[in-house]
């Protein structure tokens, strides 16, 4: 059974920084994309970046461009979320995502395994 559990949430200064890590179990994510999406009250989820797990290339929307990183961890089956200088606005549960590749991984619907989220607060 696959497993995406997402950790390292918490309250920050905006400015500051944040990582968060998703822990991926149950399967081998070879041909699969991982990514990270938020999702603040009364809101839609919105894709915030992702990253294929077997060559590493990234994506970002451009509100994420040069403030975030996403990067991952084979040995410790992680995918990991650095945010910096993040806005009080980006105020979230973040959610760890699977896509197959090929799919639109930017796109909720493409995404077929969900962590349960951890709460990111951006403190102005």
């Amino acid at each position: 059974q696959v497993q995406l559990v997402e950790s390292g949430g918490g309250l920050v200064q905006a400015g500051g920084s944040l990582r968060l890590s998703c822990a991926a179990s149950g399967r081998t994510f070879s041909g699969y994309c991982l990514g990270w999406f938020r999702q603040a009250p009364g809101k839609e989820r919105e894709f915030v970046a992702a990253i294929t797990w077997s060559g590493g290339s990234t994506y970002y929307p451009d509100s994420a461009k040069g403030r975030f990183t996403i990067s991952r961890d084979k040995d410790k089956s992680t995918v990991l979320l650095e945010m910096n200088a993040p806005k009080p606005d980006e105020s979230s549960v973040y959610y760890c995502a699977a896509s197959r590749v090929g799919r639109a991984y930017y796109d909720i619907s493409a995404n077929d395994c969900w962590g349960q989220g951890t709460q990111v607060t951006i403190s102005s």
